[in-house]
């Protein structure tokens, strides 16, 4: 049973030992968080399905790969648990929804999404 979920699973219990150090994204008004701390540092928010083998792949393999600690603030988003969080993404920062989907903000703006296999950490080293 291990095997299935160390290949398979980002559990909550995995994400919170993340070097990557996320910060949960579970309210609206965060949005107004990220959008002001983004004019002083990059933002990255990463939507996530929990149902999707797909969306936990890449996740874990963001997670494996993310080296940018202190250059880079990164929200995570249960899609799931927060459908409305996620609406108002696509809204205030005018990209399409997908899942998984990285998004930099900076100054206030999107500057840049991936989705999928797309999403590389190597990447947002440009938006720095």
């Amino acid at each position: 049973m291990s095997f299935l979920k160390n290949m398979f699973g980002a559990n909550e219990e995995n994400q919170s030992v993340s070097k990557v150090g996320w910060r949960q994204l579970t309210d609206l008004g965060q949005l107004n968080e990220i959008v002001n701390v983004s004019t002083e540092k990059t933002v990255v928010i990463f939507k996530h399905s929990t149902r999707c083998s797909i969306s936990r792949m890449v996740l874990k393999q963001f997670e494996n790969e993310f080296d940018l600690q202190d250059k880079i603030i990164p929200y995570f988003l249960d899609l799931l648990a927060h459908r409305d969080i996620s609406n108002a993404i696509a809204s205030r920062f005018e990209v399409q929804h997908q899942s998984p989907q990285v998004i930099v903000i900076k100054e206030g703006k999107a500057v840049y999404t991936a989705s999928h296999e797309s999403i590389e950490v190597e990447k947002l080293a440009a938006f720095i």
